[in-house]
């Protein structure tokens, strides 16, 4: 069947673009409608009407789905969204999918059934061709996870390059030997950042040993279990990266529970600077993400697809910057 994204592929256009020629022909360039309507004609495309109808009924308001409510990381992300939610007279509703990929999916009948005017998603777990062939016809933005190549609007950072920094940062410490905590390694958030500590160790010539990498869930238990994982070892490493602040925490007080010190035995990393890493103890050096920029600018950019105006760019790469406090300290060893 003739998607919206393939009228758009053949006519060099974005599918906003096709949609106003369909919807509002007046406010695209000649030119520009008649390369649309050749393809539209040539691809025999039957615009989706019932879907552009019911998108038409606004209910004024939008629904963001994060894959874990108790993750504090996402309340300021939350709080960038509703800023320009609220400033442009939309309210957010909330969805928790809890880690679970057939709940993220349940909630795209929100929209289906007109509860919502968009969707502002910031897990990405489900099945590439389920998100993609959602976004043609409803307004969805991606924050923070991500679908590699996909044409949805996207706002992140670079995960594998600020895991690389992190790792980086503990090699200029003369740390040699470089434990990490990754996050659940079916999720693009967990597999960037493992590839960006792989990239850093690789590049000054420091092996990874099989147990110097141990999966995690993006949880404080889970970096508890796999700091005293690493402890176990007869020589365990003298520096750990934990893929986000949870299990950072959760690795400091598996240290502290075996009567060792953070850092002056262990230096630990974390990643996403929440709140309470300032005044965790010992406070947290960590990645810190923009987390109300990425917020504001995917709200922006929902606001566009629902009022079909043209986005010149999918992906928006926003920066990051190392925070540095007191749990990592120089290898004197």
């Amino acid at each position: 069947m003739v998607s919206i994204k393939d009228v758009a592929q053949k006519a060099n256009v974005s599918t906003a673009t096709v949609s106003r020629v369909i919807s509002k022909p007046e406010a695209v360039k000649e030119e520009t409608s008649k390369k649309v309507l050749k393809a539209i004609q040539e691809l025999n495309y039957q615009p989706n009407v019932l879907a552009r109808q019911l998108r038409r009924l606004e209910t004024k308001t939008i629904l963001v789905i994060v894959p874990d409510i108790t993750n504090t990381f996402f309340s300021k992300v939350l709080r960038g969204i509703e800023s320009v939610a609220v400033s442009n007279g939309y309210k957010v509703i909330l969805g928790d999918a809890g880690n679970d990929v057939e709940r993220e999916e349940e909630y795209l009948n929100v929209l289906r059934q007109k509860q919502a005017d968009g969707i502002v998603m910031l897990t990405a777990r489900m099945e590439t061709g389920v998100i993609e062939k959602f976004s043609v016809d409803y307004p969805l933005v991606l924050a923070c996870e991500y679908i590699e190549g996909s044409t949805i609007p996207t706002v992140s950072i670079d995960n594998v390059s600020s895991a690389r920094k992190a790792t980086e940062y503990l090699i200029a410490l003369g740390h040699e030997k470089i434990g990490t905590i990754t996050g659940p390694l079916n999720v693009v958030l967990g597999k960037d950042r493992l590839k960006g500590y792989t990239q850093a160790m690789a590049r000054h010539n420091l092996s990874v040993e099989p147990f110097l990498v141990q999966e995690g869930t993006f949880t404080f238990d889970s970096g508890y279990n796999m700091m005293m994982k690493f402890l176990a070892l007869s020589n365990p490493p003298t520096a750990v990266f934990a893929a986000n602040d949870e299990m950072a925490f959760g690795a400091v007080k598996a240290v502290k529970s075996r009567g060792l010190r953070v850092p002056e035995d262990v230096s630990v990393i974390g990643f996403d600077d929440i709140e309470f890493s300032a005044i965790f103890e010992p406070p947290l050096t960590t990645i810190s993400q923009p987390t109300f920029e990425i917020g504001t600018k995917a709200m922006e950019l929902l606001l566009k697809l629902m009022n079909e105006d043209e986005i010149t760019r999918n992906q928006y790469i926003l920066e990051d910057s190392l925070i540095e406090r007191d749990s990592c300290t120089r290898n004197n060893a």
